[in-house]
C-alpha cells in the first residue's frame, strides 16, 4: 500500500488534529511541509487548487477536510475507533460543531493582538502582511470565521466550564464514556490558544480540561518521515486511483463523468474542476488530470461543499 501522506504546515491547527489521530493509531506517515499561504503549487498539482490545510494522499487518491480524512483513517486503522457505535452520532454532530463554531471563536480569540505577537513573531513584517492578506482572501465576502472578541471569549468560557462539570462526573472523554473524533477536534482547538501563552491563561480556571489535553496530547504523532513535495507527486505519478464507489444519488441532478467543479460552502471558497466519479450522502469523488501528478481521485466530504455544473 503506498505511504500516508500529509500536505501540512507545523503551526496548522487543523493538520495538528490529524497528526493526533495518527499517533493515537500508532500509524507511520509521511509529512510535506507546505507553504501556510497561497500560492502552493506543488499540493495544488495535487488537489487542483483546494486551498485548505490538511490534504492526504495516499498514491493518487487525495483526501480534502479533516472531516473526511478522519474518517478515512479510522476506516484503514479502525482501533482505537472515533465513532464508538453507542456514541457514533453525537460524536459526529459535536466534532462538526467544534469544527465549525467553536473554531472561529477560537481563532477570533487566539488571533488578538497579544496572540498575533506570539504566533507570528517570526515573521517579518512583509510576511506578516502576506499572511493577513492571505486569510482576509481566504474569508472573502463570507461570515465565517468572523466573531466580535468577547462573543468568542464568552463562548468559550461556557463549553470549557460545561467540559469541567462533566469531567467532574469521572467521564473521561468529550462526547462520552469513549475516546471520539470529538476529543480530536477539541484538542486542536485548545491546542492553538496555547500556542500564545499570554492566552493560554484562559485555561487556568479548568483544571479537568487541562489534565484532559495532557491524556490528549500524550498520544504524539506516530512515526513520521518528512519527505519533499517531489516524491509526493511522483507517488501520485506511481500509482493508479484506488476503485471507487459509482453511486450517484437519484434526484442529486448528475451523472457519472458529468463537468463538475466542488467548492467549501464557507470560506476558502476556490473551486476544484474535475470529472464527477462518486457522489453519494457521505463523499464527493472528481477525476482530475494534472501535467505533474497525472491521474488523481480527489475526495471531499458531501457535507459542506457545493458541487456545481463546471462552467
Amino acid at each position: 500500500m503506498p505511504d500516508i501522506i500529509l500536505h501540512q504546515y507545523a503551526t496548522s491547527p487543523f493538520s495538528e488534529k490529524v497528526r493526533l489521530v495518527l499517533g493515537a493509531k500508532g500509524l507511520s506517515w509521511c509529512a510535506v511541509e507546505i507553504p501556510p499561504i497561497m500560492p502552493k503549487p506543488d499540493v495544488t498539482a495535487l488537489t487542483g487548487g483546494y486551498r485548505r490545510t490538511p490534504v492526504m494522499q495516499i498514491g493518487a487518491d487525495i483526501y480534502c477536510d479533516t472531516a473526511l480524512i478522519c474518517a478515512v483513517l479510522d476506516r484503514m486503522t479502525p482501533n482505537p475507533p472515533l465513532y464508538p457505535t453507542a456514541q457514533a452520532a453525537q460524536s459526529r454532530i459535536m466534532a462538526a460543531w467544534i469544527d465549525s463554531a467553536l473554531f472561529t471563536a477560537t481563532v477570533t480569540y487566539a488571533m488578538q493582538p497579544a496572540g498575533v505577537q506570539a504566533m507570528l513573531s517570526h515573521l517579518s513584517p512583509g510576511q506578516i502582511q502576506a499572511f493577513m492578506a492571505d486569510r482576509k482572501a481566504m474569508r472573502g465576502d463570507s461570515n465565517a470565521l468572523r466573531m466580535p472578541l468577547p462573543e468568542a471569549a464568552a463562548m468559550l468560557h461556557e463549553t470549557f466550564a460545561r467540559l469541567q462539570e462533566q469531567l467532574s462526573t469521572g467521564l473521561q472523554h468529550v462526547a462520552g464514556p469513549e475516546l471520539s473524533i470529538a476529543d480530536f477536534s477539541l484538542f486542536h482547538c485548545i491546542w492553538f490558544i496555547r500556542r500564545a501563552p499570554a492566552l493560554a491563561a484562559l485555561l487556568d480556571g479548568y483544571p479537568l480540561v487541562k489534565t484532559w489535553f495532557a491524556r490528549m496530547q500524550a498520544y504524539g504523532h506516530g512515526k513520521l518521515r518528512v519527505i519533499p513535495a517531489e516524491s509526493a507527486i511522483a507517488d501520485a505519478c506511481d500509482h493508479d486511483p484506488l476503485p471507487h464507489d459509482t453511486t450517484i444519488l437519484p434526484g442529486a441532478g448528475f451523472s457519472a463523468g458529468d463537468a463538475v467543479t466542488v467548492t467549501p460552502s464557507d470560506y476558502a471558497r476556490d473551486p476544484v474542476a474535475g470529472v464527477l466519479l462518486t457522489l453519494t450522502e457521505h463523499v464527493v469523488t472528481i477525476r482530475r488530470q494534472d501535467p505533474r501528478a497525472g491521474a488523481v481521485n480527489v475526495h471531499f466530504p458531501r457535507q459542506g461543499y457545493h458541487v456545481q455544473a463546471a462552467g
